[in-house]
């Protein structure tokens, strides 16, 4: 029987690695990196035997021609490599990820799979930075947020708790699993819906995602001109009260929220909050006990055009005494 031992949730943008020295300058941005330090460190002294990554898909690793709602890699998992981050093979836990398949196949989940599945930053960016030497094995969970149809909310809630389920009901190794979350906070792209591309650029956009299987790095140049010019879009006030329901241990607010709902208060970007919600109800027990949650870090970093964030979820029975503590501190 294997054991959820930590939850992390982080924003995630590639200019972190691209064009550092523009936001040097900003407390929220060293705030940022700060909470992903901390978060490093919390993983490391959990000591995982594996990590499941829940996150986005950008379209340089799945494309239009063939968009699932959830996929897991469970063969060789590669990392697209876009702005600096991790290109190439990356560790991967085949026989934990065939327990998760199965285990939501046993739940009523129809997720795709696949044995060669290539990952962008949605993914790759948190093994980067809390994951630095990328020697512990990762089981990649993408969902669809940026192609609607979207999974609803309380689907991906659904989700996370039968791979919390699964990755318990694992009778064969006793691992040690991290559960993390990459995504969000809120941020709007300069995206279209691909059945309303209205400008020259919407219409390059959709044909990069659809196009793009074997030659995404053509449009890149354009691509990345288009998110630069983009004007930032975040809500501050949205962003901590997502926060601190992580803090209460309770989504429900949330979760009723339709995507209309969603993309009105906090931008397009902050469907990735489907990645969030998931990792928590993992991180549930069985009876109902949410984890306890504490924020690392937030701040709006306009220049990343994202409400920039870090939590760090603890499972019930894995709650240290001295948290109430921390908290205070923390405060």
């Amino acid at each position: 029987m294997s054991e959820i031992v930590l939850g992390i949730g982080a924003s995630h943008s590639t200019l972190m690695n691209t064009h550092w020295a523009e936001v040097d300058h900003l407390p929220a941005a060293h705030s940022f990196r700060d909470g992903l330090g901390a978060a490093r460190e919390a993983l490391a002294a959990a000591r995982p035997d594996a990590v499941v990554v829940i996150g986005s898909n950008h379209f340089r690793g799945m494309f239009l021609d063939l968009m699932p709602a959830f996929t897991v890699g469970v063969g060789e998992v590669h990392g697209a490599g876009e702005a600096g981050t991790p290109g190439g093979p990356l560790p991967a836990d085949t026989d934990l990820a065939r327990v998760v398949v199965d285990g939501l196949v046993g739940d009523g989940f129809d997720p795709a799979f696949s044995l060669r599945l290539t990952v962008d930053h949605g993914i790759t960016h948190s093994l980067q930075h809390l994951l630095p030497a990328l020697d512990v094995p990762v089981v990649p969970v993408v969902v669809n947020m940026f192609a609607p149809p979207l999974p609803s909310l309380r689907r991906c809630h659904a989700l996370g708790a039968a791979i919390g389920a699964a990755i318990r009901g694992d009778g064969q190794d006793g691992k040690r699993v991290a559960v993390i979350a990459s995504g969000g906070l809120s941020h709007r792209l300069p995206w279209p819906k691909w059945f309303a591309a209205l400008s020259d650029d919407d219409r390059f956009l959709v044909e990069a995602w659809l196009n793009g299987r074997d030659s995404w790095t053509t449009y890149e140049v354009r691509r990345r001109q288009i998110i630069r010019a983009a004007r930032p879009d975040i809500n501050e006030e949205f962003d901590r009260w997502f926060l601190q329901l992580l803090e209460n241990g309770d989504l429900t607010p949330l979760l009723d929220h339709t995507d209309a709902d969603l993309e009105k208060a906090a931008g397009n970007g902050a469907q990735e909050l489907r990645s969030w919600i998931a990792m928590t109800a993992a991180l549930t027990t069985p009876d109902g006990l949410p984890p306890t949650g504490r924020t690392l870090a937030y701040g709006a970093v306009p220049d990343w055009l994202t409400g920039m964030g870090v939590s760090l979820l603890t499972p019930h029975t894995q709650a240290p005494h001295t948290h109430s503590k921390d908290q205070e501190t923390a405060r």
